[in-house]
């Protein structure tokens, strides 16, 4: 489970609780990696004659590299043991494996972090249960691996190495172990939670989203992904932000082909001051406090030539200082733009946050806040407020719980 700050966090303990016990090493032992096809041919036998769901679970090197492939997989069913799968080996295909995974539930924790590697090594679920989805479903206050392995089965996960660069070979032994453990008890906390909200009433809606994250599909690539560095908002000219474009595209094109994560190869900070400070000369551009730094001394001409680039564009290739929008205006300036349409929103929030106290559910898994601007900016015009909702893309459960409320918010202020 790699870079999930919620797994690493800690568990707030109850002075009438229990000490959990702590889970230190796999029930099974620590089985020996698997790294060849022979040894993954005879995985996927093990596999296919086990029973009952398979916990996954798949370890990035999120902040090392640029990719975000598996560098490792790990695998847990009933008869099968734990596998730990290294896919570097084998070329990040793990297609052989495929069939025996095949038809049986997946149990994933964030199933959205892992399953994008996941589907590049040929491997991609039947049906799933996210367990960190049905803990915010069930309205628990954490829901954190850690805490939720704490809190259901009074066991305790150790801090580990989840944020650790995975890509690292030979993997040590206490990583290894790290690794098995996360998938050591998956599809108990699977059963335990499935319970809870069978309980609850809201088994059919955990069903819904889990579907909903399995067929996702990746992540739509940003329009202008530059956008997002850090320090951005302290530029408001136009030439400056062509700077940052610039030396952002270059950067990420240096990071692609050395394959390293890009802010180790030039942090946001120094791209703000490269841009903000306008150095004239490659001197003037290494005399600044990163790039005056051994790494990137080697690197200046690369660096200035992306910077003179963007200082001779024509003005009209220059980025707007606000960009483009492809829906409703920031939420700031409604109340000037559309008074009605804030005062829709307003009610709308009530609403969901009501909804979402009454049934113990956090309020962006009731609604995706985007969705519910882009309702109360632009309200169906024939009054179909569920027929609005589907449209993009709420679940029916969704939908059934928030139209009666959404159509009164709505109908108030139109």
């Amino acid at each position: 489970m790699t870079a999930d700050p919620q797994h690493e966090e800690e568990q707030a303990v109850r002075p009438d609780a229990p000490a959990a016990v702590p889970l230190l090493a796999p029930r099974d032992g620590l089985t020996r990696v698997v790294g060849d096809r022979a040894a993954l041919m005879r995985t996927a036998e093990a596999f296919a004659a086990g029973s009952g769901p398979i916990a996954v679970d798949a370890e990035r090197a999120s902040g090392f590299r640029y990719s975000q492939r598996a560098y490792l997989v790990q695998l847990r069913r009933a008869g099968a043991g734990t596998a730990l799968i290294d896919p570097i080996p084998l070329r990040s295909d793990l297609s052989e494996l495929a069939p025996a995974l095949r038809g049986p539930e997946w149990v994933l924790h964030a199933a959205n972090q892992d399953l994008p590697c996941l589907a590049e090594t040929g491997l991609t679920p039947s049906s799933l249960f996210d367990t960190e989805l049905a803990g915010r479903l069930a309205g628990l206050p954490r829901v954190g691996l850690g805490p939720l392995v704490e809190q259901m089965l009074g066991l305790s996960l150790e801090k580990g190495h989840g944020a650790a660069d995975w890509s690292r070979r030979p993997l040590p032994e206490d990583w290894l172990v790290y690794a098995a453990l996360d998938v050591e008890v998956l599809v108990e906390l699977r059963d335990v939670l499935a319970g809870l909200l069978a309980e609850q009433g809201k088994l059919d809606w955990a069903m819904q989203e889990f579907e909903a994250v399995r067929t996702a599909g990746p992540p739509q690539p940003r329009a202008e992904p530059w956008r997002r560095t850090s320090g951005l908002h302290k530029l408001r000219k136009p030439r400056a932000l062509a700077v940052v474009r610039a030396l952002w595209e270059a950067r990420d094109r240096l990071a692609a082909e050395r394959d390293i994560a890009p802010g180790r190869v030039l942090p946001d900070s120094a791209i703000i001051e490269a841009a903000a400070g306008a150095p004239a000369s490659p001197g003037d551009l290494a005399a600044l406090p990163v790039f005056r730094g051994r790494a990137q001394r080697r690197l200046t001409s690369y660096w200035f030539a992306a910077l003179q680039q963007a200082t001779q564009l024509d003005a009209a290739a220059l980025p707007a200082v606000t960009p483009a929008a492809d829906g409703p205006p920031p939420v700031g300036r409604w109340a000037d733009r559309d008074p009605d349409a804030a005062a829709r929103l307003t009610a709308a929030r009530a609403a969901v946050v009501a909804v979402g106290l009454e049934w113990s559910v956090p309020v962006e898994n009731l609604l995706q806040p985007d969705l519910l601007r882009r309702l109360c900016w632009s309200p169906p015009p024939d009054g179909d407020v569920a027929a609005a909702l589907r449209a993009g893309g709420a679940r029916p459960w969704q939908i059934e719980l928030l139209t009666p409320h959404l159509e009164t918010a709505l109908q108030a202020h139109s």
